[in-house]
């Protein structure tokens, strides 16, 4: 019966340790990894052709081939296996050389044996310098990184040129390529560039493939790389993995930096006599000849990066999320006495209980997240409006809510209920206030010393007061604590309130009913 042939380093390695050596032929299997009956078929047909160990050392493989096995030439008319055919099946998902083997001796019965098979295929990627590891399957990766050339705008103004990044991104397993310009390397267009590369595609790999640059990757290590917050936010969104490329390990990157030398080649090289003023119109160029660089016909694979997208990876992605990915930003804050956030000069609202926490803001271009141990605390619509504050009622204390309700009608309209004196005192407080929250607090007061006096003591302490020319809470407090309200009324009359100075920051009573603003 026909022995399998074996690659000609383990024929030789045989004869080495049994005649050199002189090892059994089961301590010879074990250690090469082979059957018994193949180092006897070896040692049998070495024996069978005259020679000894000092001969077979002496003959080329070729030669000691044809003297244990005959003339090759019948053996080279089995049918090759392609190499091509194998490297494109291997990355479909649960392809193995095993099974693609089985497919080729269905073809071909009179075949290679598997360890031929694998063997040849693997010459086939040593001449080619692929790695046996790097297989990558169908929608399994997609590498990305900035190119190290970099393409230029012209201001049309002064003609001076200034650099831009060229981004590139490529899938493993078909080589489609995905490229396009912008303005910097920043963690916003980093992930811009992504969000479009996706779209580009019609759906989103399983891992993608960053080398450890500061866009992505806040600390870079081996074993545990730190993505960037926002990074992360955005694989999340995706239903992907950022899975950085290991310092000095570029075959972990290969793919991506052979795409850059031929993206340099065949777009950026096409470039070098074009002159663009804007980025739309640069991205707008290298769309056109992206497109030209998919569908050329790649000599090792004998087909096109699309033809191959369309089928190896596009029935792999997985699709694109119903809403596009909105960048956002992250910072550490801690909240002010006055339990309120700063961003950009504006100032937002969280609960009151959080005002000595240390918390996480998100902002996008629309709205502000707030965030305590990971559970959002607070939302609100973005403000670009400087030095003023936006904040939710329930964020403040039960004492500031109640404050909060009262405006000057509302409190207005309760001293007319009180009485003409309460009311007129009202006014006058809120009138004679810089500000007309000074005077909420004078006339909220007020309003308590009505419950603990009663509204008949309040009107008229209000009258004594108002004949006294008094404007504030202190004063009729005092009228009432020591009981003055039950004297006989003085003779003077009341002060007239249009006697009061005119001043900028003074607002007459009118100002109040007309609806003014509370800041």
């Amino acid at each position: 019966m026909a022995t399998e042939r074996l690659p000609m380093r383990n024929i030789r390695e045989i004869l080495r340790y049994k005649w050199s050596l002189g090892r059994s032929h089961r301590e010879v299997a074990a250690s090469l990894g082979v059957s018994v009956g193949a180092v006897s078929g070896v040692e049998r047909r070495a024996r069978a052709a005259g020679l000894d160990w000092a001969a077979a050392e002496a003959f080329g493989d070729d030669e000691l081939e044809t003297r244990l096995y005959g003339d090759s030439a019948a053996q080279r008319r089995r049918p090759l296996p392609d190499p091509v055919w194998i490297h494109t099946e291997r990355k479909r998902p649960g392809v193995t050389l095993e099974l693609l083997h089985t497919e080729y001796r269905e073809q071909h019965a009179d075949g290679y044996g598997y360890t031929q098979f694998c063997e040849r295929y693997r010459q086939w990627c040593s001449d080619r310098r692929l790695s046996m590891v790097q297989v990558h399957r169908a929608g399994e990766k997609l590498f990305v990184d900035y190119a190290g050339k970099k393409p230029t705008l012209t201001d049309p103004a002064t003609g001076e040129r200034r650099e831009v990044e060229l981004f590139v991104a490529v899938l493993g397993a078909s080589n489609l390529t995905y490229v396009e310009a912008s303005e910097s390397q920043q963690i916003a267009e980093w992930i811009a560039s992504h969000v479009r590369a996706f779209e580009y595609l019609g759906g989103v790999t399983a891992v993608v493939v960053p080398d450890q640059l500061k866009s992505g990757v806040t600390r870079a290590c081996r074993y545990e790389p730190e993505i960037q917050r926002s990074y992360e936010e955005m694989a999340r969104h995706y239903g992907t993995v950022i899975l950085p490329a290991r310092p000095a390990s570029p075959r972990d990157k290969a793919k991506v930096e052979v795409g850059v030398q031929i993206v340099e080649r065949w777009i950026l090289a096409r470039l070098r006599h074009e002159t663009f003023f804007t980025l739309h119109a640069l991205n707008e160029r290298i769309a056109e000849l992206l497109e030209d660089l998919n569908a050329r016909t790649m000599r090792r694979y004998r087909a096109s990066r699309r033809a191959l997208f369309e089928q190896l990876d596009r029935p792999a992605l997985k699709p694109l999320p119903a809403q596009r990915f909105e960048h956002a930003s992250w910072k550490l804050v801690r909240p002010s006495l006055d339990y309120h956030v700063e961003l950009d000069g504006h100032y937002y609202s969280v609960p009151f209980t959080l005002r000595h926490e240390r918390l996480e803001l998100r902002h996008t271009a629309t709205t502000v997240e707030v965030f305590h141990r990971g559970d959002r605390v607070a939302s609100h619509l973005k403000s670009a409006t400087h030095g003023r504050h936006t904040t939710v009622p329930e964020h403040m204390p039960r004492a500031h809510q109640a404050h909060l309700e009262w405006s000057p009608a509302r409190l207005m309209r309760w001293g007319q209920g009180i009485g003409a004196n309460t009311g007129a005192l009202v006014e006058a407080i809120l009138a004679a206030r810089p500000h007309p929250e000074q005077g909420y607090r004078s006339c909220l007061g007020l309003l308590r010393l009505g419950k603990r006096y009663g509204n008949e003591r309040l009107e008229i302490a209000a009258a004594r007061a108002r004949a006294a020319g008094a404007k504030s809470y202190r004063h009729v407090d005092s009228i009432l604590k020591h009981g003055l309200d039950r004297l006989p009324a003085p003779d003077e009359r009341p002060h007239d309130d249009a006697a009061v100075v005119a001043h900028d920051n003074l607002r007459g009573a009118e100002y109040y009913r007309e609806g003014g603003t509370t800041s």
